[in-house]
């Protein structure tokens, strides 16, 4: 079969590779049909890592799926050859002491597609996923929806752990597709004023039409000043979704004593800082999102049942065998783009 394989830094070649088999009885044989292009996986294209996850070439990334099933194993029960699915990226061994308490998105064994030294990714013609893995999606439902359900997941995620209230002021620093995603689910939740950032005008107009009631560009205005003029008792909650420096600085001046702040940006950095008397003096709880848990099926439900369009983080397409042009489009940040979808 057919895969897009990076074979070096912002390099990417279709490769033939053997197709993949069904191992085990629970296993599920899947055809792409739509793969978005995360950010994560521009990091791997632009620096062949992230942190201590390291690339050996040739490699195939990608997580953001969804697919026809082709074939089951013997003991899978609740899908069929045929079937329209969408896919959580993550397979756990559901018996170490992290799945036994809920928190399998951290298992000690966890394999995630498109994740060096666990397994290859999606932007392949075919991949074979445990049942478990697998959301049969309606009708109603489109493969692209199905896809973008991945990133809408972790913002379901991130507002659950945030712990907001009807009510709540809150802060997006970043407004890609997971700070977009934030920015729905917060919305569904009673999150009474939203305001975002962003260094490009495009992502800032976008996040004003999804819901947000502030929006500035650090770029040219002190957003600090201005959203404390307008919420002088500080925020409830900022998720902080650019993995920047400086947004992590401004997330501390703004969050109010008290306040929480979510970590969902990967930097490119290995370290980060924060003012410790800052921190300290507000008691400033922080939280770090490692990807979701348990919450696919709640972000495919919100869509089916329109409670958030997420059609619109969908800008541009392109055929498979231009995945590198995704690639190249998503990583310089050109043309408005939010979302890149990889077409089967």
């Amino acid at each position: 079969m057919k895969a897009m394989m990076l074979t070096g830094i912002n390099k990417i070649e279709m490769r033939e590779i053997p197709y993949p088999v069904i191992k085990n009885d629970t296993d599920v044989l899947i055809r792409m049909a739509k793969v978005g292009v995360c950010g994560s996986d521009v990091h791997y294209y632009v620096s062949g890592r992230i942190g201590c996850q390291v690339i050996q070439y040739p490699y195939i990334v990608g997580h953001e799926c969804s697919g026809v099933v082709e074939k089951v194993g013997s003991s899978v029960s609740g899908l069929m050859a045929g079937d329209r699915i969408a896919i959580d990226p993550a397979i756990s061994c559901w018996q170490c002491d992290q799945c036994r308490t809920g928190r399998h998105h951290t298992c000690r064994k966890l394999k995630f597609l498109g994740c060096p030294g666990q397994m290859p990714g999606c932007l392949c013609e075919y991949i074979v996923m445990p049942e478990a893995s697998c959301y049969k999606i309606k009708d109603g439902m489109t493969f692209e929806q199905a896809a973008i359900s991945e990133p809408l997941s972790i913002g379901v995620y991130s507002v659950k752990q945030s712990g907001i209230a009807p009510g709540a002021k809150i802060g997006i620093l970043g407004v890609g597709p997971i700070g977009l995603s934030v920015l729905l689910t917060a919305g569904i939740q009673g999150a009474d004023k939203i305001h975002i950032t962003d260094k490009l005008d495009g992502r800032i107009d976008v996040a004003l039409n999804a819901g947000a009631k502030w929006a500035g560009n650090p770029d040219r205005q002190n957003i600090v000043e201005e959203i404390t003029q307008l919420e002088p008792g500080g925020l409830d909650a900022i998720f902080e979704c650019c993995g920047q420096q400086e947004a992590l600085d401004q997330a501390i001046e703004l969050l109010k004593p008290g306040g929480k702040l979510m970590l969902i940006g990967i930097p490119s950095v290995d370290r980060i800082s924060f003012s410790i008397d800052k921190l300290r003096r507000k008691e400033i709880s922080t939280q770090n999102v490692r990807r979701q848990v348990d919450c696919v099926q709640d972000a495919l439900d919100m869509i089916d049942g329109q409670q958030v369009d997420v059609d619109f983080m969908a800008t541009h397409h392109f055929p498979f065998e231009k995945t590198e042009e995704a690639f190249e489009l998503v990583a310089n940040y050109r043309d408005g783009v939010i979302k890149a979808i990889v077409d089967f």
